[in-house]
């Protein structure tokens, strides 16, 4: 009889998280747990059951743009996939925008809404994109202090009943580009009605669909830069859903997340109103980025679960060369840094959360604000970085079944490289970094906190990782220091390899956290080996310092010919 391989298959994808289980218990009070657990139980089984056998069911599904009706009205209408359309309804009513405003819980709020997009994220085909950005708008709505937005638009944001939930976009991105958003096109007008109306071109617009969007535009007659524009709300469609002066040119090719429509958009004449003033546009962003770069990193160590738990059960049913695959040494060791990896990312990205909630909170902590601004790129970018690396891995471990597209694998690599670029780019963040880094005098404030997280390490046992973690953060301040010192270009040439050696020492010093608090109660003792597994793959990013001898020759100017 011809051998027919079984695939792999999900459990419920909260009772098999040790990590998520553990680090819940850790942080959140009893009562808290308790009464959130039973949400977090039925989304895993979401998770693991009918979503993710929608998600197979559904894998050639795409949104679907229609511009004209048959008798030939522009109506640019898309349509959105299966999953796409449970995913939205299953959204709203479990609140997964709503949560952290509701604030049942306080500053506890923001960690059960993530753990439940963790859950979430992985079976929905990306629809965490508009979520973020929805969560986004909203944050940026309640800092404005606009109460006619907020009092319009937050009760839609943060609805529990689908019928009534909106989603936001968010159109910054123009064919300039996305990074350099001070460079905005887009203008401006205000009629002689009082309406501000919007002309431009928005070339990359995630949810395209969403009921509303914030957008940047510079105002007629405002300087350049990001100073001259100015943050405006609006609404795509009126009342009788026709869309307001904007066409949906085409929805993006892209190389992964396929089932959100992306689209470029013309603006001619859209109505919008002003959020926070007429100028600093690119500054008033800012609580948005902050969300949606939170939403990045749940959404990295969401698909690293992913990728991870789908390996470990094929492991569990492969056989080759006389053993299953869970069974062989190589492939055990294999399977053990990818969770290394993913408990590193893990707990850095949700001591971010943490702090967003405590941020959130009536009296944050004296400190915080310019901890979390650190933090929270170094969180995204280096959190990115391993999930492409973990999604590569894990094809890997399926053979050629990682390579075929009928298996839904390769979409895990695919959608995994959008992580790194959305929201700020590696390069970006890194510079973001220094630029937080220089507002919070240097790298001693996160060398304070890594001692604090290490310290209880020490008492069991794991006093040679916590070393090693101080060794990175302390040589990446010295790094840092020097750079400095010899000038901006060096700062900036160095920003990468300092932000990935920053972010991986913390996420090493949180893992001895973690491991010793699970030591000391006995539960998942799998968190000790991951943090030697970890520390072993290395933490600092720095290269070797050059002598003056090993210094590259100096270039040999070329005279240009016209």
């Amino acid at each position: 009889m011809t051998f027919i391989q079984e695939p792999p298959r999900l459990g419920n994808q909260y009772r098999d998280d040790a990590l998520l289980r553990s680090y819940l218990e850790r942080t959140l009070p009893g009562e808290v747990l308790d009464e959130i657990e039973p949400e977090l139980d039925a989304m895993g089984a979401l998770a693991g059951g009918e979503l993710y056998e929608m998600q197979l069911a559904d894998r050639r599904a795409e949104p679907l743009l229609t511009q004209w009706d048959a008798w030939g009205n522009r109506v640019d209408a898309i349509e959105h996939t299966p999953l796409w359309r449970r995913a939205e309804e299953l959204a709203a009513r479990h609140g997964l925008v709503a949560i952290p405003y509701e604030r049942k819980h306080g500053t506890d709020s923001r960690v059960h809404q993530m753990a439940l997009v963790y859950l979430f994220t992985p079976s929905t085909d990306i629809y965490s994109c508009p979520l973020a950005m929805s969560d986004g708008a909203a944050r940026t709505l309640v800092a404005s202090g606009n109460r006619k937005l907020t009092d319009r638009a937050l009760p839609r944001l943060t609805s529990r009943e689908p019928e009534h939930f909106w989603t936001s976009g968010q159109w910054m991105t123009e064919t300039i580009g996305g990074s350099d958003v001070g460079a905005s096109e887009t203008v401006a007008r205000k009629g002689e009605d009082g309406v501000w109306r919007l002309y431009g071109r928005k070339w990359f617009t995630s949810a395209a669909s969403a009921p509303m969007a914030l957008t940047l535009a510079r105002p007629e007659g405002s300087g350049p830069g990001g100073r001259g524009l100015a943050l405006f709300y609006l609404e795509t469609r009126d009342e009788e859903g026709r869309l307001q002066g904007i066409s949906i040119d085409r929805l993006k090719d892209k190389l992964g997340t396929r089932k959100l429509p992306t689209a470029e958009l013309t603006l001619d004449g859209t109505p919008a109103e002003p959020v926070w003033g007429l100028s600093d546009g690119v500054r008033h962003i800012t609580p948005m980025l902050n969300i949606t770069r939170l939403w990045n990193g749940v959404s990295s160590v969401a698909a690293m679960r992913r990728g991870v738990a789908l390996a470990e059960d094929y492991a569990a049913r492969r056989e080759a060369f006389g053993a299953r695959l869970a069974e062989q040494p190589l492939h055990q060791d294999t399977l053990a840094g990818l969770r290394a990896e993913l408990a590193g990312a893990f707990l850095l990205t949700f001591e971010v959360v943490e702090r967003v909630g405590w941020a959130e909170g009536e009296e944050p902590a004296g400190g915080e604000d310019e901890l979390l601004r650190v933090l929270t790129p170094i969180m995204k970018l280096v959190t990115a970085k391993q999930a492409v690396a973990v999604a590569s891995e894990v094809l890997e471990a399926f053979g050629g079944a990682g390579y075929v597209e009928d298996t839904g694998l390769p979409a895990l690599l695919r959608d995994a490289q959008v992580l790194p670029i959305w929201e700020g780019t590696t390069n970006v963040l890194a510079l973001e970094t220094l630029r937080a880094l220089e507002a919070c005098g240097g790298l001693e404030p996160l060398e304070r906190l890594a001692d604090a997280w290490l310290e209880p390490g020490e008492r069991v046992g794991l006093a040679g990782l916590a070393r090693l973690a101080r060794s990175a953060l302390g040589q990446a301040s010295s790094r840092y220091g020097e750079a400095r010192a010899a000038g901006r270009e060096a700062l900036e040439t160095e920003a990468r390899r300092l932000a990935m050696t920053v972010g991986r020492a913390l996420e090493l010093a949180l893992l001895v956290r973690h491991a010793a608090w699970c030591h000391e109660r006995g539960a998942d003792p799998a968190i000790r080996d991951a943090a030697h597994r970890f520390a072993a793959a290395g933490v600092s990013r720095l290269h070797a310092r050059r002598s003056a001898a090993e210094a590259p020759p100096a270039p040999v100017p070329v005279a240009e010919s016209n």
